[in-house]
C-alpha cells in the first residue's frame, strides 16, 4: 500500500491534527512521491486540506492547531527546531482554492518571491525568472505585453496561473494544490489540470480535489480521506476501479459525500 520509499520526496508519518479538543486528522502516514502527482480526495470537512497544510507547515498560522508525528522532505524533520520555516514554504509551494494574487503589477506577483529569498543577480535576472516562470504557467503569451497590469485585473483563471507561477518563481521542489479550480470556468480548468500534467516529474504535486473526475485525469495515485482518517491510498486506477475498502467503494459510486 505504501510506495517504496528511495522514491518519496516527503514523507508522513503518524501524523496528527488537533484544533483546540477537536482531532481533525488521526495517524496519517503517507508518502508523496516526486514522479506522481497525489491527490487527496474525501468527503467535505473529511480533513484533506488540514493534511495538505501540514506538508509546509501552514497550521502553524493557527493558534489553536497542534500537530504530532513526522512529516520529512528528503529526509529532512519539518518540525526540526534548525527548519527555517520561510525556507521550506519556498521548497513546498502552496497554490490556495481562490486566486489570490498580491495587488501589484504581475511582474511584482512573480519577482516577489525571488527578491526576498535572494535569487536574482540583477533585473536582467530577475526578468528571466519572471518569464520563465509565466511561461511554465501558461500565462506569458496573454501577459507578455502588459507585465505593468495589475495581477487583480486578470481573468479568475489567469490569476490562478498567476499564482502558480509566483509559486514556482522560487524553484520549489513540491507544489501543494488545495482545489485550485474550485473557482473557475470549465476551460480555464483544463487549461490548470494541463499545467499539473506538465509539472509531473519537475515537481511532486499533491492535490486537495472534490471532483473525482479530475482526480482521475490528474493524478497517479490516490488518497481517501474520511473522518480525519486516511482510509486508503494507491494507485489512482485502483482507487477508482478497484478499492480494497467498503467506504472507498461507497464515496467513489457516490453513495455519500
Amino acid at each position: 500500500m505504501t510506495p517504496s520509499p528511495r522514491r518519496a520526496k516527503m514523507t508522513a508519518r503518524h501524523v496528527n491534527v488537533h484544533y483546540g479538543d477537536k482531532q481533525a486528522i488521526n495517524d496519517v502516514s503517507i508518502d508523496v512521491e516526486l514522479d506522481h502527482v497525489t491527490a487527496l480526495i474525501g468527503p467535505s470537512g473529511c480533513g484533506k486540506s488540514t493534511f495538505l497544510r501540514t506538508l509546509n507547515r501552514m497550521n502553524d498560522t493557527i493558534p489553536s492547531a497542534r500537530v504530532a508525528g513526522d512529516i520529512l522532505l528528503d529526509g529532512e524533520n519539518i518540525f526540526a527546531p534548525e527548519m527555517d520555516v520561510v525556507q521550506l514554504r519556498a521548497r513546498v509551494g502552496m497554490v490556495f482554492q481562490k486566486p489570490n494574487p498580491f495587488p501589484k503589477s504581475i511582474y511584482e506577483n512573480v519577482a516577489y518571491g525571488p527578491r526576498i529569498h535572494g535569487l536574482a543577480a540583477g533585473r536582467a535576472q530577475m526578468d528571466a525568472i519572471v518569464e520563465q516562470s509565466l511561461r511554465r504557467a501558461g500565462l506569458w503569451d496573454e501577459v507578455k505585453d502588459r507585465l505593468s497590469d495589475s495581477g487583480t485585473a486578470l481573468s479568475g483563471g489567469q490569476q490562478q496561473r498567476l499564482c502558480i507561477a509566483r509559486a514556482i518563481a522560487v524553484d520549489p521542489e513540491v507544489i501543494l494544490m488545495d482545489e485550485p479550480c474550485s473557482a473557475l470556468d470549465p476551460i480555464a480548468t483544463a487549461k490548470i489540470e494541463e499545467l499539473i500534467h506538465e509539472f509531473k516529474g519537475r515537481y511532486a504535486v499533491v492535490i486537495v480535489t472534490h471532483n473525482m473526475q479530475q482526480a482521475a485525469r490528474v493524478s497517479q495515485r490516490t488518497a481517501f480521506f474520511h473522518l480525519g482518517q486516511l482510509i486508503e491510498y494507491g494507485a489512482t486506477s485502483d482507487i477508482f476501479t478497484n478499492p480494497r475498502q467498503e467506504r472507498t467503494k461507497d464515496y467513489i459510486t457516490g453513495r455519500y459525500g
